[in-house]
């Protein structure tokens, strides 16, 4: 029997749905209620270092509540684990593919997301960095963050103060090599400490990728050369617990200052167990809220926002240092983000 037009053009109708929805399935753009993004409001996509650190989990939880206020559509992604700066360009270049109107970035190399980051820009696509800049920081369009060497700052100043008069022998447990967030807490420790890079008073530093395990077996390598550490910086709060476990396993745990930066609630409570001295919150809710309201007013009206954006830090401590701004546990109770 032979096909009529209307039937051919109706069978090409349907493999075109069909190749669609495969599209779309491959890409992981269709929901869990099965409608796809398309039917939607524009597609905003949020790139994270990992999605199982607590800051990394609120923030995507901000995004997802903000998308669905101003009717956009998300798509989270993450690297497979800190420093995986492949998975995020991998990430980024779905997300160019699916028509992603605007893409929330936290890159785990401030360098290495450039050429990816230029080609979204190229097709029209916002991109804003979130938590951590790029460098040079204008290959985003904006960057909504901590500013994170004034988080140092005050985590150093912090640790100078309650050390008072005893010789400071200093443990640096830093994070990621590569990625900006990392310099500029260290370097900001360093400067508000009072101390230069390689000072003699740095007894040595670990790279813990911001994990407790890893923040833990460094602190323990740190321990075992120089029994004499009493101050230890800490690129973040899950570093900052592991650091704490290997303290207490040389009953260290009550002759070291213990500093961080975070403000999750799991850190705050840390603090207000005299765990950790003093910490730094960020507000990772309030970066990934304004990254979402950001590219729904690009959606909107073609508005773009520029250059970088404060997003403010608390200094959290139960011990407060006299000339230095603080607020309590209570507070940061109030106020943490997540566990």
């Amino acid at each position: 029997m032979q096909t009529s037009h209307r039937d051919r053009s109706r069978h090409a109708s349907s493999q075109l749905a069909i190749s669609c929805a495969v599209f779309a399935l491959a890409f992981g753009l269709v929901g869990a209620t099965g409608v796809s993004y398309a039917q939607e409001g524009a597609i905003v996509g949020l790139v994270t270092k990992t999605e199982v650190n607590p800051f990394f989990v609120k923030m995507r939880q901000a995004a997802e509540a903000e998308a669905k206020a101003k009717g956009l559509t998300l798509i989270a992604r993450a690297g497979k684990f800190d420093g995986d700066n492949e998975g995020q360009v991998a990430a980024i270049e779905d997300l160019i593919s699916a028509g992603a109107k605007g893409i929330l970035v936290t890159p785990n190399n401030s360098s290495g997301m450039l050429n990816v980051i230029k080609k979204a820009r190229d097709a029209g696509v916002l991109v804003i960095a979130l938590d951590t800049a790029t460098d040079p920081a204008d290959a985003v369009d904006a960057t909504f963050a901590t500013d994170n060497f004034q988080a140092g700052v005050q985590q150093g100043a912090y640790a100078k103060a309650a050390l008072g008069d005893k010789k400071p022998v200093i443990a640096m447990l830093d994070g990621t090599p590569g990625g900006t967030v990392d310099t500029f807490r260290h370097d900001g420790f360093l400067k508000g400490f009072g101390i230069a890079e390689g000072d003699p008073a740095i007894a040595g530093a670990a790279i813990t990728n911001g994990a407790q395990d890893k923040g833990q077996i460094g602190m323990e390598n740190l321990l075992s050369k120089n029994g004499d550490i009493n101050v230890v910086y800490t690129i973040n709060e899950p570093a900052a617990a592991g650091g704490y476990a290997a303290l207490k396993s040389f009953g260290k745990e009550n002759d070291v200052i213990l500093t961080s930066i975070d403000g999750g609630c799991a850190g705050v409570r840390n603090v207000k167990a005299g765990i950790i001295a003093a910490t730094v919150m960020q507000f990772p809710y309030k970066m990934a809220s304004m990254g979402v309201d950001a590219v729904a007013e690009y959606a909107a009206s073609g508005k773009k926002p520029s250059g970088f954006v404060d997003t403010g830090s608390y200094l959290i401590t139960d011990k407060p240092m006299p000339g230095l701004d603080s607020k309590d546990s209570e507070w940061g109770l109030q106020n943490c983000w997540g566990d």
